[in-house]
């Protein structure tokens, strides 16, 4: 069934950009930044990278980097996965805990089923919905929380970047409410108002805080991660 679901994920994602690409293409007149993205994404090759290697976006290789030097991921744990879909980061974290742990995603969009992983479709800012996600974990019991979440962009800084650092702020609560002693948290997060504030925040409940901006991040993008590690109640 996973292969069935992830050949039809993956075709749709296929068909879809190929579809759009020849409507920007033909359809429309053509605008600067329109063939600047086509000619990004299609150039890139974190997505000519995820494709070859199975996963189910290029987001993943932010967090594999991340985990890489830090070694946030092992097996055994807890782990709340925020702004999952389509799922390359669960897929990841799938294959690191190797079978041994418990693993919760949970986005507002679908997400094809991945085996080890418990989806949540829902909007995190929902009570019940929330409550769903922390009836699946013990009560401190959360060893690493990741969050992905960002709000869809209009492109004015202005109002992005507030939404953003919202859904992050929301993120650090829950993990602040979750987390277990030693625990860490990844947090995607935006440059601008309440940058700072949760930086501060963090340092005050954990050993060990830091910024990253990994290399599969768009140079362009103010988005950056904020790890903390060595979580004190």
């Amino acid at each position: 069934m996973l292969n069935y679901c992830t050949f039809c994920w993956e075709t749709i994602v296929n068909l879809s950009i190929i579809l759009i690409s020849l409507y920007l293409l033909h359809g429309m007149p053509r605008s600067k930044s329109s063939n600047r993205w086509l000619k990004e994404h299609f150039d890139d090759v974190f997505v000519k990278k995820a494709q070859a290697e199975g996963y189910r976006s290029r987001a993943v290789y932010k967090l594999k980097e991340i985990d890489e030097k830090e070694h946030l991921i092992k097996p055994g744990m807890t782990i709340v996965d925020l702004g999952a879909a389509p799922g390359g980061w669960a897929q990841f974290v799938v294959q690191k805990v190797r079978g041994n742990g418990t693993i919760v995603a949970l986005d507002l969009l679908p997400m094809d089923e991945l085996p080890g992983v418990n989806f949540i479709q829902g909007d995190f800012r929902e009570e019940d919905v929330l409550q769903q996600l922390i009836n699946l974990i013990p009560k401190r019991g959360l060893d690493l929380l990741l969050s992905d979440m960002a709000p869809n962009m209009s492109g004015s800084r202005i109002v992005d970047i507030p939404k953003a650092m919202y859904l992050a702020e929301l993120a650090f609560d829950f993990g602040d409410t979750m987390l277990k002693t030693g625990g860490a948290m990844l947090i995607k997060i935006f440059h601008g108002v309440g940058f700072d504030n949760l930086i501060k925040l963090a340092r005050q409940r954990f050993d060990k805080v830091v910024i990253r901006k990994p290399m599969a991040s768009r140079s362009r993008s103010h988005e950056t991660y904020m790890l903390a590690k060595g979580y004190n109640l």
